[in-house]
C-alpha cells in the first residue's frame, strides 16, 4: 500500500513536471508563461514534496539498509539526492521570483535552470521506480510496513486528493485542462 501510495505521487509530480516544461516552453517562446501556476507548482514542491513524500521514501530506505544493504547501496544516498533536489527547487524558485521582480535574466540561463530541475526529478524518479521501489518490495517484510505505515502522515495531497488546498484550485485546473487539450491533439 505505501509503494503503491508512493508511485501514485510519483505520477502526479510527473504531470507537475510536464505543467512547468508546458510553461517553460510558453517562456522560450518569449511568451508570458502562467506564474501563478509556476509559484502553486513550486509550492507543491515544497510543501508536499519535501515535507511528506520524501520522508514517506526515507522511512522505507531506512528499512530497506537494514533488510538488505546491497540494494540499498545500489539506490544510492537518497536523503542526498533528495536534499540536491531541493536545492534545485529553490534556485528554481529564485530565479522565477527574479523574473517576476524584473530582474535581468537571459532566457537560456533560466530554461537552463528549469531543465536542470526537470531533468534531475525525472531520473531521480526514475530510478526510485526502477531500483528503490521493487527492492523495498523484496526486502521488507509486514512488520516493516506496518511499522513505516503507523509512522505516516494523514496529511492528505493538497493538489491530487478530494481536498484540494485552495491555493492550488488554479493549478488543478490548469493541469485539466493542458490534458483535456493534449487528449483531443491526439484524436
Amino acid at each position: 500500500m505505501i509503494i503503491e501510495l508512493l508511485t501514485r505521487e510519483h505520477r502526479n509530480i510527473e504531470r507537475l513536471l510536464a505543467v512547468l516544461e508546458h510553461e517553460l516552453d510558453i517562456f522560450d517562446r518569449a511568451d508570458r508563461p502562467d506564474y501563478e501556476v509556476i509559484r502553486a507548482i513550486i509550492a507543491y514542491f515544497e510543501v508536499y514534496t519535501e515535507m511528506y513524500h520524501h520522508h514517506q521514501e526515507d522511512r522505507v530506505f531506512a528499512k530497506l539498509k537494514i533488510r538488505d544493504p546491497v540494494a540499498a547501496a545500489k539506490v544510492g544516498d537518497l536523503a542526498r539526492e533528495h536534499q540536491k533536489g531541493a536545492e534545485r527547487l529553490r534556485r528554481v524558485a529564485k530565479t522565477v521570483d527574479g523574473v517576476l521582480a524584473d530582474r535581468e535574466f537571459l532566457r537560456h540561463d533560466v530554461d537552463t535552470i528549469v531543465r536542470d530541475f526537470l531533468e534531475h526529478e525525472r531520473r531521480h524518479i526514475a530510478m526510485e521506480d526502477r531500483d528503490f521501489f521493487p527492492a523495498a518490495l523484496k526486502a521488507l517484510r509486514p512488520p516493516d510496513w506496518a511499522e513505516i505505515a503507523s509512522a505516516l502522515s494523514s496529511h492528505k495531497d493538497p493538489l491530487f486528493s478530494d481536498a484540494t488546498e485552495t491555493r492550488f484550485e488554479a493549478l488543478r485546473a490548469h493541469i485539466l485542462q493542458l490534458e483535456q487539450e493534449a487528449e483531443a491533439e491526439r484524436r
